[in-house]
């Protein structure tokens, strides 16, 4: 897994990504509390993407491992004692320190994977864990249940059904708020001091991971909300019908990561070939190049922010290192483990981390990010404008 800690069911920003996070280098499917996050194709040996409604943020810690054949023998050792062999696993992961490491049920997994389409089922809330603990609205869904209801982002959530939320993992939250289109759930939340409760019912939703828009001054700013499938073929789309010799903005901002599949794809649209990560599987070193033919001389900029995560640190990283783009804006988040799934005796799924990636100039981002090269604070596109103007690019 690389990138994701969101598939929505309460849809959480992608930053908790522990439990809806399954790596983009790691991913087979950022994430269920609005989480995204990076991994791969089965095809690929590697886990998907975990993208929306996935976990929140948290800070990042030094990442341990779980052995698999543990986490194995205890789930077999539970089912064959009538316990659930789910929860037997969880707990070995959880001793391990494997923090980006999870368990799934078959419902789950299968949740997780949907979202890697680009669409899920949830009331339509990204959700972050506040610096005091509790689970914090940071983006509504425009047009989602949870905007018909007049949730706003700030308001906190205190329980969902009836069940407390303060103190649990955000994959914890958003597995409590997934369920069938049509189904009610009841949402305690606080907002400025005071105690509110809404009814909500969850629905099928949908996100368009890739959104462009020409700016007056002629350039084309192109975002790319999470790399789910598809995703990366979009940004090549957008780049070739961008104006002869204009600048661009790929802002990344938020993103949780997703497939690292479609990440190489993006990033080979301002490549030609050439190295775009190194990753390990159980000290085995792999490759991941870009696709020949991309637009190399394009004024290029790419927007992060600490919502830069997994798949989307990937992108930015090769595109600096081999000088193709300015990065503008703050430190990323700094997710850069490899996640590869397990199936156990009773049909869960462990997502283990088995390594780490590192960009084409040796760097590891697990843990620390990416340093922009140019620090911007709210006024992120005005500075990346005046970047793109020292790159040749005039309104």
């Amino acid at each position: 897994m690389l990138g994701l800690p969101s598939i929505p069911a309460f849809c959480l920003r992608p930053r908790d990504l522990r439990r809806g996070a399954v790596l983009t280098l790691a991913f087979l499917t950022a994430v269920g509390a609005g989480a995204y996050t990076g991994c791969w194709d089965r095809e690929e040996g590697a886990a998907a993407a975990a993208l929306t409604g996935a976990p929140a943020a948290e800070a990042p810690r030094e990442a341990g491992t779980a052995d698999r054949d543990a986490v194995a023998r205890a789930a077999a050792e539970a089912v064959a004692e009538g316990k659930s062999g789910k929860k037997a696993a969880q707990e070995v992961v959880s001793r391990s320190g494997d923090r980006w490491g999870t368990v799934y049920d078959q419902g789950e997994y299968a949740a997780f994977a949907e979202g890697l389409d680009g669409h899920w089922t949830g009331v339509g809330v990204w959700a972050q864990r506040a610096r005091d603990g509790m689970i914090e609205v940071d983006t509504v869904q425009p047009g989602s249940p949870a905007a018909r209801a007049g949730l706003l982002a700030g308001d906190r959530l205190l329980s969902v059904d009836g069940q407390a939320v303060t103190g649990l993992a955000v994959a914890d939250v958003v597995a409590l708020l997934r369920g069938e289109a049509g189904t009610p759930v009841v949402l305690n939340l606080s907002r400025n001091g005071a105690d509110l409760t809404e009814t909500v019912r969850r629905e099928q939703l949908r996100t368009e991971p890739v959104t462009v828009r020409r700016r007056p001054d002629g350039v084309t700013v192109i975002k790319v909300a999470s790399f789910t499938r598809g995703s990366g073929e979009r940004v090549r789309a957008a780049v070739r019908a961008a104006p002869p010799g204009a600048g661009v903005m790929l802002d990344l901002r938020g993103n949780p990561g997703g497939l690292v599949a479609e990440a190489v794809t993006a990033a080979s649209a301002f490549l030609d070939g050439g190295l775009v990560a190194t990753y390990d599987v159980r000290g085995e070193q792999r490759v991941l190049h870009a696709a020949p033919g991309g637009d190399t001389t394009r004024p290029l900029v790419a927007l992060v922010d600490g919502g830069t995560m997994s798949a989307a640190e990937l992108v930015t990283g090769a595109l600096q290192d081999r000088g193709r783009a300015v990065a503008v804006g703050s430190r990323t988040f700094g997710k850069g483990s490899v996640q590869m799934p397990t199936e156990l005796p009773d049909g869960s799924v462990a997502e283990l981390t088995v390594g780490t990636y590192r960009t084409p100039a040796g760097r590891s981002l697990d843990g620390d990010g990416i340093t922009p090269d140019v620090t911007a604070g709210d006024r992120v596109e005005e500075r990346a404008v005046t970047v793109l103007g020292g790159l040749g690019v005039g309104p």
